[in-house]
Formats: structure tokens, sequence, C-alpha cells
């Protein structure tokens, strides 16, 4: 399963593990924050929530070697 950031009123981005398939067309992602709460995140197919970098990136010193480079994945570096 892939790993997401998901936007958050206190925290701006929860790291979050989707736990079911998504399929095109769903208007829910499945997911299970950090701190083990199970949530259905609403969304947008068009608007997916951005994909965290493997944990061997944290603390990059060059963000270009970042998988991905968005603004969660460069607050959480």
């Amino acid at each position: 399963y892939n790993r997401v950031w998901i936007p958050d009123n206190e925290e701006v981005w929860q790291p979050a593990e989707i736990t079911k398939n998504y399929k095109a067309g769903d208007h829910f992602l499945h997911v299970q924050l950090e701190d083990g709460t199970e949530l259905n995140y609403p969304v947008d197919p068009a608007a997916l929530p951005p994909l965290r970098n493997p944990d061997i990136l944290v603390g990059e010193n060059d963000l270009t070697a970042l998988s991905y480079l968005h603004e969660p994945a460069v607050l959480h570096n």
C-alpha cells in the first residue's frame, strides 16, 4: 500500500497509509494515520493526496534527491 499526506487543520499535513485499494470513481480513500486512527478520507479523483517519500530519503540535504517534491515533502524533510 502507498503512503500519502492528508491535509490537517492542526498539523498542516498528517502522514497516512492507504489500507484499501483505490479504484477510479471511489469517493473515499481508506487510510490509517500514524497514530493508528482509521479514516475514510473524501477525495476528488482529479486531486488525490500527495505521495510520501521513502523513509530512506527523510532528512536529505539535497531536495532534488526526493522522489516526490511538493509542500508536505519539503516541510517534513
